[in-house]
């Protein structure tokens, strides 16, 4: 059994700590690579920017206090820091991360030998099925349904392999939502942004229903939490309570920033759009002008011929 961290206060939220060895370690691999990357890509003509590294630095951030703050340490002893722990590594620092433009810094470090087979990978079947719109989507809203619903939870908190192999499904699987909806790095199909916000519709009904569920019923490792002995905070009903808040509520909070990009990528979608029906029209118009001066009588081509006659 962990030992209890003890009620969570202002100063506890600054001063616990908790060291999470395998999140530390992936996310050690994963900033350095992408440092190490960022620096050899930078000769490339259209390299990152800055605002997309501190992105991802963001993301990385946001990772590491989610694993190794107050919130993974009272993870372990509260329903909704635990809810509050699933939202940062599912929604809030993949989010981040897919701004970084991770693909695109590891391609723009490889030679063209290398970049050619990144775009043979992503040209593959099985690259455009795992990352489809759908695809991720479903991973994204049936992750915290599996999560809360079925054994696996209760099994994240009991065994520490378990929970370390969760934290870091979680981002991976936000990850990869986030990197398909987005669109910023290269994918191995562009699909229309409308057909985003359409899912994001579907996805807020799920979020919503689920925080209904966990609000509504029965209790959630009503074993695992008993046996903390908790003497302080909420209730386990009142806890698990403040958790559905946190799943409905500050999900779909967090959520807007992500609609607005959405929005902002399917108008730039749209004039993109206009601009090439509008070429398209006017090389037709062009070509029909072009057959009708060819189909006339050849005394209609030349100007001078054509004005005296119609005078006559």
């Amino acid at each position: 059994m962990r030992a209890d961290p003890g009620p969570l206060t202002w100063a506890a939220l600054v001063q616990t700590w908790r060291l999470d060895l395998v999140s530390a370690a992936v996310i050690v691999v994963v900033a350095t690579t992408y440092a190490w990357c960022y620096r050899r890509g930078r000769s490339v003509e259209r390299p990152v920017g800055p605002a997309q590294v501190g992105c991802f630095g963001t993301g990385v951030a946001l990772w590491a206090l989610a694993t190794m703050s107050a919130v993974g340490a009272y993870a372990y002893a509260l329903f909704w820091m635990r809810a509050l722990q699933v939202l940062v590594l599912l929604y809030v620092a993949p989010f981040f991360l897919a701004q970084g433009k991770p693909v695109t810094v590891v391609r723009d470090a490889l030679d063209s030998a290398g970049r050619d087979r990144v775009d043979r990978l992503l040209a593959t079947r099985f690259a455009r099925v795992l990352a489809h719109p759908l695809t991720t989507s479903l991973a994204m809203l049936g992750t915290p349904w599996l999560l809360y619903l079925t054994p696996w939870y209760p099994a994240s908190l009991d065994h520490e392999w378990i929970g370390a192999t969760t934290r870091i499904m979680l981002v991976a699987i936000g990850f990869g939502y986030f990197y398909a909806r987005l669109q910023a790095d290269p994918v191995p199909r562009r699909y229309p942004q409308a057909i985003s916000l359409l899912i994001t519709v579907a996805e807020a009904l799920g979020d919503g229903v689920l925080g209904l569920v966990i609000w509504q019923g029965s209790l959630i490792g009503a074993a695992y939490y008993a046996a903390l002995h908790r003497s302080w905070g909420p209730d386990q009903r009142l806890d698990q309570t403040i958790g559905a808040g946190v799943v409905w509520i500050l999900g779909d909070l967090v959520g807007w920033p992500f609609v607005l990009l959405l929005m902002r990528a399917l108008s730039r979608d749209e004039k993109a759009h206009a601009v090439e029906v509008d070429a398209e029209l006017d090389a037709a118009e062009a070509d029909q002008g072009e057959a009708a001066a060819q189909s006339g009588l050849w005394w209609e081509n030349d100007p001078e011929l054509r004005e005296r006659f119609r005078r006559g």
